[in-house]
């Protein structure tokens, strides 16, 4: 692992250098599906964003060739030569539903996952065991996803590559993303949260927290963090601007307005049934 990582160092400082090998990429992208290599690690209680690994995925697409890999007719596709589908079979344990969804190698994807047609899970991401990534979702390049968290319909998971030292968004264990939410730009959300329908975070976001009557924003060296068990949703604020009180406008924000409790376990809780 250490060569490996000083490997790509070299090479990514050093563009010129043409010792980027099959060998290696092939040594790499296994690393990746196999969950060995991670884009962030959680060490104790905070996450590390390893950029390495980034710089390994960005000579992938650097040093690749674009490649016809359409696999008919009525299958087209073309894509960096290092960058293809990943290699799933029925041993890996996951439930891919047939109808338009793709993994890009280079992710991994645990035990009993879940892939609801159509969606997409993109290069670097993690993606742990019982969780499911249900229709019209996208996980994005390098976003760290937990065990048992279930991405609802047409939600987005972003995804970051550059820089390389940038946080990638994290979810972690039984969290339930709701429809149609956006998690961006390195956003943590920490175990047992609930984003209800229609959630967008950025790190500019400004968070209500009005169980605790606090604001939570991000800074230079932290995300924005979701707590612990937070149900968050969609709420709007009040614009003081003389402007705004005149025409009775209003901005989205997103509000914490509880705490998991039995009742939210009961709305929320997965069906294994279904894995």
């Amino acid at each position: 692992m250490n060569k490996l990582k000083e490997k790509i160092e070299f090479l990514f400082e050093n563009p010129n250098q043409k010792e980027f090998t099959n060998e290696l990429a092939e040594n790499f992208l296994n690393g990746l599906n196999c969950g060995n290599i991670r884009a962030a690690e959680k060490i104790g209680n905070k996450w590390e964003t390893n950029s390495w690994v980034k710089k390994g995925i960005l000579l992938l697409f650097r040093n690749g060739q674009s490649t016809d890999m359409s696999i008919n007719n009525n299958f087209q596709y073309f894509d960096k030569n290092y960058l293809k589908l990943k290699k799933v079979n029925l041993d890996d344990n996951i439930r891919i539903v047939p109808g338009g969804s793709s993994i890009r190698t280079g992710a991994y994807v645990g035990k009993n996952v879940v892939c609801m047609p159509p969606m997409y899970i993109n290069i670097g991401a993690y993606i742990d065991d019982n969780s499911m990534i249900d229709s019209h979702a996208l996980v994005g390049t390098c976003a760290q996803i937990g065990k048992n968290v279930h991405i609802s319909a047409a939600a987005q998971i972003g995804g970051v590559l550059e820089p390389a030292g940038a946080r990638p968004v994290v979810i972690e264990d039984n969290v339930m993303v709701g429809g149609n939410c956006g998690i961006y730009e390195g956003i943590l959300v920490r175990k047992g949260a609930v984003m209800g329908s229609g959630v967008i975070l950025t790190a500019s976001t400004k968070l209500f927290d009005l169980v605790n009557e606090k604001i939570i924003t991000s800074s230079e060296n932290a995300p924005l963090e979701i707590p612990e068990n937070a149900v968050v949703v969609a709420g709007s604020r009040e614009i003081n601007t003389e402007f705004g009180k005149k025409y009775g406008l209003s901005i989205y924000t997103p509000l914490i307005i509880k705490y998991r409790d039995e009742k939210t376990d009961l709305k929320t809780a997965l069906n294994f049934d279904l894995r």
